[in-house]
């Protein structure tokens, strides 16, 4: 589907939360990097999406109606044979029927777990005088907890993008801490002004939020997105 049958289809739902999966789709559309992820509606599915990808893989809930989905047992990851995908899809069912008995569920999506690289993380919300504006910061629960971030107005340039990744207090994690590979700080500046152009050109996305990006020495990718519409007028 087009960008604009993804964003017509959850209107026409009454819904202003895309699903993993759409959001995903609608950013990748854009040139964002974002991690392979497919829908299973079945246990069979879910093994052969599996199949494909290659292992290991990580299975999370699909359902519209859940937002929080690890604290309703809806994630499983790192798994490597078909027997865990499986056992991984049912169990993930029965928990969140257990724990959300009135969620429409989707199915499950499978993704392909991809190796360690420095957690960040890339948001736009909106802003009433200000219009869009972009953060970016250390990803992870570590935004939660060190609120260690940086904000700009919505289109930005070049140097805005640069000063964004400067600015933040871990700085040296990306610079490669402690021995650790430095991250290609050039890539992430240019994800940060695609970001910027896709908030520009879709004024009907309220917010969105890639968390975590996985950044590397030889680029990024996001592994979760979410993309949030403004109210229907």
């Amino acid at each position: 589907m087009t960008k604009q049958q993804i964003i017509d289809k959850a209107r026409s739902e009454g819904r202003t939360v895309l699903t993993e999966i759409e959001s995903k789709e609608v950013l990748k559309q854009a040139g964002i990097s974002i991690i392979d992820t497919k829908l299973a509606t079945s246990k069979e599915e879910a093994v052969s999406v599996s199949q494909q990808f290659g292992f290991p893989v990580g299975l999370k809930i699909a359902s519209p109606d859940i937002v929080h989905k690890s604290d309703a047992g809806g994630v499983k990851l790192g798994l490597k044979t078909a027997k865990q995908v499986g056992k991984a899809y049912e169990d993930i069912l029965e928990a969140v029927r257990q724990k959300h008995p009135q969620a429409r569920i989707q199915g499950v999506s499978v993704q392909k777990m991809t190796r360690h690289g420095v957690e960040v993380i890339i948001g736009m919300s909106k802003n009433a005088q200000f219009g869009p504006v972009l953060m970016f910061g250390l990803g992870g629960i570590l935004v939660e907890v060190l609120k260690d971030v940086s904000f700009r107005i919505v289109p930005l340039s070049e140097r805005d993008a640069a000063e964004m990744i400067g600015e933040i207090k871990g700085y040296p994690l990306l610079e490669g801490y402690r021995g650790q590979e430095a991250v290609d700080v050039s890539y992430l500046e240019e994800l940060l002004i695609k970001v910027s152009d896709f908030a520009e050109q879709n004024p009907e996305v309220k917010e969105l939020d890639l968390n975590p990006v996985l950044a590397y020495s030889d680029g990024a990718i996001a592994v979760d997105a979410r993309v949030i519409l403004e109210e229907s007028r």
